[in-house]
């Protein structure tokens, strides 16, 4: 029974029917957008992280009269630094004059000095790793006004609670738009395949006619499908480097590792590593759908004929 020739050959005429041009290029487009939405995903991921070991895990104690004696006769702020200073899970420490007088300087628009304030004592609470702040605010509130009363915490919840909504929404607009990649890049495959099935509709109705099978056809389509798409798939990812590694550069300033990194000679250093692990995986992911997509046309495309 004939059969095609070893898998070296182009007996179907494939390289005429699927360009080496076209399709690699929109592979190589989706890739491109698919490494963005990757280091989307990522950085939105370390941003909330971040968030949430910075003004997440803050407390903020202020005590009004902090030099009038409270309820044990010591002055207030030194009873609220001694029960802070025993309290498992935190870590406190009261500002300075000086860093007081630069808060409120913006707002009060001269020196505090020079108003005769009161100011009251401000004590800047961190919660240790594993500890709830809502749960620790709540616990603290009671024994703080029993110390001094009066004394105010503030648990930086609202803008915390909406930088993680906001987080989030970036991580799932990101993870969003990989899908939509995955899909359109699919389409893309399936769609030059059975273009390349039509413009080899004779070829492959003859040997087919003579015996080949469905697995013999198809893999000759998937393999030289994946071929185009791994091609262009490196070629997106080649592009989609240098421009991940300047906006790195570029929002360097607002993480402290990254900072760190884009200040070393190493600039890869500045893309966090498991990007650089996941990267590779586009290409070969691209691949596998394009193997995938090439093997389900070309067989639902035999299914049909006569």
């Amino acid at each position: 029974m004939p059969s095609l020739r070893p898998r070296g050959s182009d007996d179907l005429g494939l390289r005429r029917a699927l360009s080496d041009r076209l399709l690699p290029l929109l592979v190589a487009s989706m890739v491109f957008l698919a490494a963005m939405a990757l280091a989307g995903v990522i950085a939105a991921a370390s941003l909330a992280q971040h968030w949430q070991g910075g003004a997440g895990a803050l407390l903020t104690v202020q005590v009004p009269q902090p030099a009038a004696p409270g309820p044990s006769g010591v002055a207030r702020a030194e009873a609220v630094a001694a029960l802070l200073e025993h309290t498992r899970g935190i870590a406190a420490r009261r500002l300075a004059a000086d860093e007081l007088a630069a808060v409120l300087k913006p707002w009060l628009g001269t020196d505090v000095g020079a108003l005769s304030l009161d100011l009251p004592a401000v004590f800047e609470v961190r919660q240790l790793p594993g500890a709830d702040t809502q749960h620790l605010a709540a616990s603290l509130a009671p024994k703080l006004a029993q110390a001094a009363p009066d004394t105010l915490v503030e648990r930086n919840s609202v803008w915390f609670d909406r930088l993680g909504v906001l987080a989030r929404s970036l991580q799932a607009s990101a993870a969003l738009a990989l899908l939509v990649v995955a899909l359109v890049a699919t389409a893309l495959v399936a769609v030059a395949t059975r273009a390349g099935l039509a413009a080899r509709r004779d070829a492959i109705e003859i040997v087919y006619g003579l015996g080949a099978t469905d697995r013999m056809i198809a893999g000759r389509f998937a393999r030289r499908v994946t071929l185009l798409v791994f091609g262009g798939a490196m070629l997106g990812l080649l592009l989609a480097v240098p421009l991940l590694l300047g906006l790195a550069t570029i929002t360097a300033p607002f993480s402290p590792s990254l900072q760190q990194a884009s200040q070393s000679a190493d600039i890869f250093r500045t893309l966090p590593p498991l990007l650089w692990e996941l990267l590779p995986v586009l290409p070969l992911t691209a691949a596998v759908i394009g193997w995938l997509t090439a093997q389900a046309t070309v067989r639902a495309w035999l299914a049909g004929l006569p």
